[in-house]
């Protein structure tokens, strides 16, 4: 794997110099597995052509914004980015990512319109998705026999599996786990209507969102999770069979397997009045200042050809790619769960306040602190997202 200094890449891709080297930056080609799953595709592209080559840029997630916006704002860094979508609505708007209506047709591909959408800034296409992780109830089904449908049954199952140290559900509810526990709170208010913001003003105290919260702080309430525990902690619960069910991304059926491989999983869209969730929604990007924009170019048509979209969203699990694709019956028969998370794409929402992009993580402060006082006892959820409002208002209008 190639770790990325700084610079575009510079092979000039002439006659005598063999192909044009790009470098290809993503957190998952630090992830153990599914970084070599990565590696192991994008081969693939390498193998296919001899004008241009992909290098891997292996970054961990806790330095990749901070890396890569620093280097393409001073004209350098990779040619190839998949970005979180945040930082991809920051690097967009300062004009360092090349628009790719430019160099692709993207009329002749079958691409999700839902998650689609947020390839675009400012009514320009700057991204394409490179994957969506949706998220759904995961649950056991040696626990759950059939999975509720509406928060009461929610609920009411929970509160009914919960005692002799097993839980009925999980989520997390710690300042220790804010960036975590906020993904958390996305699928509860866009599972009620909700959203933190209308595109241009703040709503946090809107009656969707308070409704969505006091859904989450319910659940809080009835002690029917393990209070205190991160979510590491409460997967390897959820592993061992002392956790009933959880809200998680697509990649979580996979880690519970990796713990237990005998485990019994299913899932099921989230059980809430709206069918509309929270993903991590991730485009992939040409950096501006790339000197091989069409290079880079071809390798997102690759990409998106048929065939690499399937065997891309093998590697990236339980998630979609940027285009319609049909999970094989051997992939279904041996986990059924995988169709639930593609079913739920075109109604995944990123994890952004629109609008307040680059404000999001200062706003998931506001946020998750007032949260956490309502689930205290300190204020009722409607008095502390009142206080968010008047805060965030305060520091960033809207």
């Amino acid at each position: 794997m190639t770790l990325i200094a700084a610079g575009c890449s510079s092979n000039g891709g002439g006659a005598d110099e063999g192909p044009v080297t790009l470098t290809f930056a993503a957190v998952t080609f630090t992830e153990t597995g599914r970084g070599e799953a990565l590696e192991a595709w994008l081969d693939g592209f390498n193998t296919s052509q001899d004008a241009v080559r992909v290098e891997p840029a292996g970054i961990p997630f806790a330095t990749f914004s901070q890396t890569v916006l620093t280097q393409i704002g001073g004209g350098e860094g990779p040619d190839l980015i998949r970005f979180d979508q945040a930082d991809f609505v920051q690097a967009a708007s300062a004009g360092l990512l090349e628009p790719l209506e430019d160099h692709i047709d993207f009329g002749q591909y079958d691409l999700i319109e839902g998650p689609d959408a947020y390839a675009f800034v400012d009514d320009t296409r700057y991204g394409v998705m490179f994957d969506v992780a949706s998220y759904s109830l995961i649950y056991n089904t040696d626990l759950v026999e059939t999975p509720p449908t509406t928060f009461e049954d929610f609920l009411a199952m929970s509160e009914e599996l919960t005692g002799d140290g097993t839980y009925g559900m999980a989520f997390r509810q710690t300042k220790e786990q804010e960036p975590g526990m906020m993904q958390d709170l996305y699928n509860y208010v866009y599972g009620f209507g909700g959203a933190f913001s209308d595109g241009t003003e703040l709503t946090l105290n809107s009656p969707e969102v308070v409704e969505g919260l006091t859904a989450y702080q319910t659940l809080y309430d009835a002690e029917v999770i393990p209070r205190g525990a991160d979510a590491a902690t409460y997967r390897r619960m959820f592993a061992e069979g002392l956790v009933a069910m959880t809200i998680d991304n697509g990649g979580v059926p996979g880690i519970l397997l990796g713990a237990n491989p005998d485990l019994n999983i299913a899932a099921a869209p989230n059980p809430f009045p709206v069918e509309s969730q929270g993903g991590i929604i991730v485009p992939i990007t040409i950096n501006a200042g790339s000197e091989h924009k069409e290079a880079a170019a071809s390798f997102i048509e690759w990409m998106l050809e048929p065939e690499n979209q399937v065997s891309l969203q093998e590697v990236m699990g339980a998630g979609s790619v940027a285009t319609h694709t049909e999970r094989s019956a051997e992939q279904l028969a041996a986990a059924p769960y995988l169709q639930v998370f593609d079913d739920l794409t075109d109604s995944t929402q990123p994890q952004i306040i629109e609008g307040f992009e680059a404000q999001t993580p200062e706003l998931r402060i506001i946020i998750v602190d007032q949260v956490l006082s309502a689930l205290h006892g300190e204020k009722t959820m409607q008095a502390a997202m009142d206080e968010a409002q008047e805060m965030a208002v305060a520091r960033f209008g809207g």
